[in-house]
């Protein structure tokens, strides 16, 4: 569970860092 949560975390991180990069 511990590392569902990094992953999720670390996916969320980058999504957010490449969206607010695009717009």
């Amino acid at each position: 569970m511990k590392i569902a949560v990094i992953g999720t975390g670390y996916v969320g991180l980058v999504t957010g860092t490449c969206f607010a990069e695009s717009g």
